[in-house]
């Protein structure tokens, strides 16, 4: 007893002295998951507004554009909630499996539902019936088929331990595999947001839109790579310079949301489809340029002519430099 009494604070069988502690770890616990729900809710939100932009009489333009900005809110929660439970070291497997639900219902259901509703669902009766049903068919399979990437990125991810792009990149920067599914999902909802959610009223468009529908869909299940940030260290920056940075962003997206989000939806994947160009057409490249060498040299070229692309080794044998 004398010892307890020692150290300031008096401990017995009914309760131990690391009990508070650990009621404040389990509230840590807790603050990840609020944002989880948090975009949870957001993704909820979405469908009911898209399903209510069907309803008759309903302002399906106002609607389809809150659906499209709950899905654009939901994006910094879904960063944020992994970052935090590293940052309080309250990861857990329960925290893992959470978040890979609320993505899918988040940034695939709400996403897929409401790429078909603002894609074919208001096109105009006096378009043929024989054209726009084949339409509505198509698209509302490419957008099942967006939604099974979207789960299959999601599983991929789960499943992966340090995966490495097809297309590495450079070693100071971390990338995803393939495009995420937030980011696909914040390239169909930014472009309705940025048309103020008005459905699309021509054939045409539609068909432009099951084209990028199902290139968000091939995105997330390839194996590019698309940057991912995770190497910002936020920590060893100023707060000050922080927060100015997180004002200003906030008044630029609330300003100017709709061709701000549009804008850097669209660079993020054109940075993924650029990269993975730049990688083929380089190795394109340097198996051409090897493959001048080897000519040369089975010509009775001297070794010296082989130039930078390869070299010999001691078999007598060229090899290329880039694979040592």
């Amino acid at each position: 007893m004398n010892s307890h009494l020692r150290h300031g604070r008096l401990e017995d069988a009914g309760r131990p002295a690391g009990q508070p502690k650990r009621r404040g770890r389990r509230g840590m616990f807790i603050l990840p998951s609020l944002f989880t729900a948090t975009g949870i809710g957001a993704g909820f939100f979405a469908i009911m507004q898209t399903m209510e932009a069907l309803t008759p009489g309903a302002d399906a333009a106002r609607r389809l554009d809150w659906a499209a900005l709950a899905i654009c809110l939901a994006i910094p929660f879904d960063a944020l909630d992994g970052r935090i439970a590293r940052m309080t070291n309250t990861t857990s497997e329960f925290g893992k499996e959470l978040d890979s639900l609320a993505d899918a219902i988040t940034f695939g259901v709400a996403p897929a539902l409401l790429a078909l509703v603002w894609g074919f669902r208001f096109l105009p009766e006096t378009v043929s019936p024989e054209l726009v049903h084949p339409i509505i068919e198509i698209g509302s399979f490419v957008c099942f088929l967006y939604l099974l990437c979207g789960v299959s990125r999601l599983a991929r991810f789960n499943i992966s331990h340090d995966p490495q792009p097809q297309n590495p990149g450079r070693h100071d920067r971390k990338y995803f595999v393939g495009m995420p599914i937030p980011a696909a999902a914040g390239l169909i909802a930014a472009t309705v947001h940025c048309v103020y959610g008005i459905p699309i009223p021509y054939w045409w468009l539609s068909i432009l839109w099951i084209g990028l529908v199902g290139l968000a869909g091939f995105l997330m299940v390839s194996t590019w790579r698309f940057w991912s940030g995770k190497e910002i260290n936020l920590a060893r920056t100023q707060p000050f310079q922080v927060l100015a940075l997180i004002a200003i962003g906030v008044f630029v997206l609330i300003r100017f949301s709709r061709g701000v989000l549009f804008t850097i939806a669209l660079v993020y994947m054109f940075s993924g489809i650029w990269a993975r160009a730049a990688y083929s057409w380089s190795r394109r490249r340097r198996h051409r340029s090897a493959g001048q060498d080897a000519a040369l040299l089975a010509r009775g070229a001297p070794r010296e002519a082989a130039g930078d692309a390869g070299q010999w080794n001691e078999t007598g044998t060229m090899r290329d430099r880039n694979s040592q």
